[in-house]
């Protein structure tokens, strides 16, 4: 039995009393910056997890016929702050487990559930997943703890007061008003714990769902991605102008999902900004419609625009969200309606707010009741509302500031009581950027290496034979592979001259695929294409290698081909 390999609040602590299940996993989870280490049983985890732990992986057979009495009673005795997790790898199909044991599962409590056989990224992102969860609970912990030594300093306080008032006649009017300011700090800092408990639940349950919709946009990026592609192969091989038209209305229709996608992984928090220079005109145009359907008839929107449109450093997926969130904002500060503008220019930064110098400017302005002094402060912050519980998340402000610090500018607020609202995002100038390279690709693009060959490795049937038959279409030879290992044992047979993979495939994962075609073909050009959302784990394996985002358009398709195969000189065998 492998113990201490660290004591630490982040350990992983294993049971799975089979052969090497038990070191197989610690191993892993070793090679990957876990601290871990296996028990033998129940009674020994318990006295572990008193030492401290982060998470507990166990395996299914651990629990048939087990007495969880201790390990339960550990349970029950975790502080408020406190949800463990727990990891339970069961049997593919739900094995022969007997219902006793899958009964026990409610028991744990926080769990997560992995089917085997397992794959190594999947418990290796599982495991992450619950140490996150872990580690907010041990911040929630501090922050207790502080609530509750300032509750009792400020009893104490109390106390010294009260002793004072008894023997210091002289000083009774002195003393009551000092008692009623301790009392009122104590009333604030009871309120102000129930609100960090209160967030914290909401963030938890933000973070669910930010997991649940961040797994939908994948699968749906992959839909797209298939529809995008046939109404792409219509508009470049068929003389039918009806068929054609019928297809652009289409390609348009993917393009709006593809923009709802990308909205819920920002939502979900996996989505990486991907700044470029942003036309302001057109970014206004592109949200215009969904801002007026938000606000309704009762509110006017009114775009004021400088009669020359300026570029900026932006997302413009984040930026649309951002401006809809300001949008819905004013709309519920002004319950019978108002008028709305939305101004955008340059202007030369206030001192103090950022370095000096000239930047894009975005107002969104209401002439609604404005906010309270004593609350503009606390705007920008994290779950932060003046709405009524279940109305409002508070997230809406935080990331429109985040999103702005993130593009290299600020957000601000300027309000006055009775006078309106007015948020104000400050974005960085596109310097030296030309209007003409803002337009998109010739849809029929000459393309270099017209008959090189490339191999598609993708697991969905669909999404692959859309991507072959494209790159088809534009002059390449193409050979395919449903998995990992196919697409390995094709590389062998025979070097393409550029490979595309899929990132998110069961078996071997397009990460392992990378890594294994660098191994044994170094120098080796690839593409992943991915709708999946975890850019934090892409981002790990990308390398030199150019990452193509699902749903993408033909022209988007062949331009990433073409700069991979023109950045790497074609070598066959």
């Amino acid at each position: 039995m492998a113990l201490t390999d660290r004591v630490s609040d982040d350990r992983i602590l294993i049971l799975a009393p089979h052969g090497r299940d038990a070191e197989v996993i610690r191993q892993v989870l070793v090679r990957n910056g876990f601290g871990s280490a296996a028990v033998s049983n129940f009674d020994t985890m318990v006295a572990e997890l008193s030492l401290g732990a982060g998470a507990c992986v166990i395996a299914e057979e651990a629990l048939h016929d087990a007495s969880l009495r201790l390990l339960l009673s550990w349970l029950q005795t975790q502080e408020p702050w406190s949800d463990f997790p727990f990891i339970v790898l069961i049997s593919k199909g739900g094995g022969s487990a007997p219902r006793t044991t899958r009964g026990m599962f409610d028991q744990l409590g926080n769990i997560i559930l992995l089917e085997r056989p397992l794959n190594l990224e999947t418990l290796r992102s599982a495991v992450a997943s619950a140490l996150r969860g872990r580690q907010r609970q041990y911040e929630a912990r501090e922050i207790l703890q502080e609530r509750m030594l300032s509750s009792e300093n400020l009893r104490e306080s109390r106390a010294q007061l009260l002793q004072l008032n008894e023997t210091l006649e002289s000083r009774i009017e002195k003393r009551t008003r000092a008692l009623a300011q301790a009392n009122d700090r104590l009333m604030n800092e009871v309120i102000e714990r129930e609100r960090v408990q209160q967030a914290m639940v909401q963030f938890q349950k933000m973070e669910a769902v930010g997991r649940l919709t961040g797994g939908i946009a994948h699968d749906f990026n992959n839909l797209l991605n298939v529809i995008q592609g046939s109404m792409d192969l219509i508009l470049f091989l068929s003389s039918d102008e009806n068929a054609k038209r019928k297809a652009e209305i289409a390609r348009r229709a993917c393009d709006r999902g593809g923009k709802l996608t990308s909205q819920l992984l920002a939502f979900s928090r996996n989505q990486r900004l991907n700044l470029r220079p942003t036309d302001i005109r057109a970014m206004f145009d592109g949200v215009r419609e969904l801002m007026t359907a938000s606000l309704g008839s009762s509110v006017e929107l009114v775009f004021d625009m400088e009669s020359q449109s300026e570029f900026v450093m932006a997302d413009t997926n984040q930026m649309e969200m951002a401006l809809l969130n300001l949008a819905i904002n004013a709309r519920d500060a002004m319950p019978g309606g108002g008028k709305l503008t939305v101004k955008a220019g340059k202007a030369i930064a206030p001192e103090g707010l950022l370095p000096a110098g000239v930047y894009g400017l975005i107002s969104v302005t209401d002439n609604g009741p404005g906010i309270d002094p004593d609350i503009l402060a606390k705007v920008f912050e994290p779950f932060f509302t003046t709405k009524d519980v279940g109305k409002g998340t508070g997230l809406g402000l935080s990331q429109v500031y985040g999103m702005a610090q993130q593009s290299g500018g600020t957000a601000r607020v300027l309000s006055e009581r009775g006078a309106g609202t007015s948020i104000e995002i400050w974005l960085k100038l596109a310097a030296d950027f030309k209007a003409a390279d803002s337009k998109e690709a010739d849809s029929n693009p000459k393309l270099a290496g017209i008959g090189a060959r490339i191999l598609v490795v993708e697991d969905d049937s669909s999404v692959r034979q859309s991507m072959v038959e494209s790159l088809e279409a534009l002059g390449y030879q193409v050979s395919q592979a449903h998995d990992g290992e196919s697409g390995l044992t094709e590389l062998r047979r025979e070097k393409p001259h550029l490979m595309i993979t899929d990132f998110l495939m069961p078996g071997m994962t397009g990460a392992e695929l990378v890594s294994a075609a660098n191994r044994e073909f170094p120098g080796l050009p690839m593409i992943i294409a991915t709708g999946y959302a975890d850019m934090e784990a892409i981002d790990k394996v990308i390398g030199t290698n150019t990452v193509l985002q699902k749903p993408f358009q033909l022209v988007d398709l062949a331009a990433t081909v073409d700069l991979a195969l023109r950045q790497n000189a074609l070598s066959p065998h």
